[in-house]
């Protein structure tokens, strides 16, 4: 997990009760361990075993893929905007990697 992910969210300044959407990849070889090198030996497993999603102390979403997803994965998903904050994104492989993109959610004054 060397690159930063890719982060698109739908409206960082929603208004109070608007639908946002997440979009969120980060880049990772996945390996299933399943799979054999060139000389017959066993790729070890590595893959991202956990993604939460949290804005401020809200948490909006846990996600722990399995080794049938492919490559560099990517997850969408929405939520209601009913507070502002700091919007965390992380992810965590069988390796001790982790990453994390930090994004501010601001909601549009009410009126």
């Amino acid at each position: 997990m060397a690159a930063p992910p890719r982060i698109w969210i739908s409206n960082p300044r929603p208004a109070p009760g608007e639908i946002v959407r997440v979009r969120a990849q980060v880049e990772h070889v996945m390996e299933s361990g399943l799979r054999a090198d060139p000389e017959g030996r066993l790729r070890p497993r590595d893959i991202v075993r956990r993604f939460e999603a949290r804005l401020g102390t809200t948490l909006l979403l846990i996600w722990e893929p399995g080794i049938a997803i492919a490559q560099n994965p990517y997850i969408e998903f929405t939520f209601v905007a009913r507070h502002g904050g700091e919007l965390l994104l992380s992810w965590a492989d069988d390796r001790g990697a982790t990453q994390e993109v930090r994004r501010p959610i601001e909601l549009k004054p009410a009126g």
